[in-house]
């Protein structure tokens, strides 16, 4: 299957950013995948479209508003097949909207500037809608919401409410208002004149104050105590691997780590939520060796952006323990932690002897992954493990564990390393 590799080849005059060029040849992979439907079974061209789908529900090209060489070969692998289409495919309950109108749009945009004869585009009749849906956009529910409250806010100032609804009935409702109020004051200050005369000397009984209860005090929160399980590591899955567009030393991992949709950080890509994660083993482990693998990924540090693409996830790897006085000049050699094959992607990893559930996102003012990191070391076994020893502050006080516990997921598998024992892991 060839694709384009240029994201900006069809529009030179449009600057794309180091994250849009990566999501555009993620998304021309796709393309050349939904190209050849009988290449893959029908579940998983079905999940990508569904993918793809949901993908241009918010979004009018792949990119956003940007055009890309990512439309033009999506167009050109989607068009044949959407013409075979029935009408319920394409906009039944459960058809495909947004990708039949991505279709129309491509073909018919004048950014695009295809040469396409009115016979050979996909004929789409927008009026012959089966099922409308009714999607509730979280910036304008956010925005609707927002200016609720700063209406309810501006309501018992001097006993106004300012309106503004329909043309002149806001000014109207604020005159009446102001009126009701004075007839109001009116009214209470004859009531007050009337009580004077009737009862001018009687004593009004006093009310008692009512003492005021202390308030109860806030109790701090609670410290969570200092615990490897406060890091989130999980299997993970290398779908694509990249030499990083502006830097020699970094490569870019498109990786599934088992995020459910919608999760912060993360994109679609074949049809699987994934990260993008860069880590500095270009050079030191061969691109090859990158491709199609299972891994470790710490999934809760704080994303950084490194040399223009953010980065959400970090790859767990092993480089041999520097003796007393030696530098390191980052030299390798370096192996890739690797759990056992049949893990699935997401599947979380513990150190025996510790239980507990991760933080969501690391504190980086608290440097836990750095106080932890030097426990993280390799076995004579060559297993992953995790030497209490190592953390001092792991050493006063609380519960004993086990002083050094292995890496394993929850089905007992280990995580383990090709060569190198009593490594650092990081």
């Amino acid at each position: 299957m060839s694709t384009p590799t240029t994201p900006q080849a069809p529009f030179p005059n449009i600057t794309y950013t180091d994250s849009e060029k990566v999501e555009t040849s993620k998304w021309l992979t796709t393309s050349a995948h939904l190209a050849a439907p009988e290449s893959e079974d029908q579940a998983k061209h079905a999940e990508r479209l569904g993918s793809l789908n949901i993908h241009l529900s918010t979004r009018t090209t792949l990119l956003g508003s940007k055009p890309s060489a990512a439309d033009i070969a999506l167009y050109e692998s989607l068009a044949p097949i959407v013409k075979l289409w029935s009408a319920e495919d394409r906009t039944g309950e459960h058809g495909y909207h947004h990708i039949v109108r991505f279709i129309d749009f491509v073909q018919n945009s004048p950014l695009y500037e295809l040469s396409i004869k009115d016979e050979d585009k996909v004929n789409i009749d927008l009026d012959n809608i089966k099922f409308v849906h009714k999607p509730v956009d979280a910036k304008e529910e956010k925005e609707r919401k927002k200016k609720e409250k700063a209406a309810a806010a501006a309501t018992g100032v001097d006993g106004e409410t300012t309106l503004s609804v329909g043309k002149g009935k806001g000014e109207n409702s604020v005159k009446s208002s102001k009126k009701e109020n004075a007839e109001d004051v009116a009214r209470k200050a004859e009531e007050k004149s009337v009580g004077a005369a009737a009862g001018e000397n009687a004593q009004q009984p006093k009310k008692e104050k009512k003492e005021k209860q202390p308030k109860p005090q806030k109790q701090p929160a609670k410290e969570t105590p200092l615990s490897p399980c406060l890091i989130d590591l999980r299997v993970g899955h290398i779908l694509k691997a990249v030499n990083h567009p502006n830097a020699d030393s970094l490569y870019v991992s498109t990786i599934a780590c088992g995020d459910p949709p919608g999760t912060e950080n993360t994109s679609e890509h074949e049809g699987q939520i994934v990260r993008t994660v860069c880590s500095g083993l270009n050079g030191l482990v061969p691109l090859e060796e990158m491709q199609g693998r299972k891994i470790i990924a710490v999934c809760n540090l704080k994303p950084v952006t490194m040399r223009g693409i953010k980065s959400a996830a970090m790859v767990l790897a092993a480089s041999p323990r520097l003796k007393e006085g030696e530098e390191d000049h980052h030299k390798g050699p370096v192996e890739l932690v690797t759990p056992p094959s049949d893990e699935k992607a997401g599947e979380r990893v513990i150190f025996e002897g510790w239980k507990g559930e991760p933080e969501g996102v690391l504190n980086p003012k608290k440097k836990v992954w750095e106080t932890l990191q030097p426990g993280f070391t390799t076995t004579d076994g060559l297993e992953v493990s995790f030497d209490v020893s190592a953390v001092p502050q792991l050493q006063s006080g609380g519960e004993a564990k086990t002083s050094v516990g292995k890496l394993v997921t929850t089905t007992g598998g280990t995580c383990t390393v090709k060569s190198l024992k009593s490594a650092v892991v990081r």
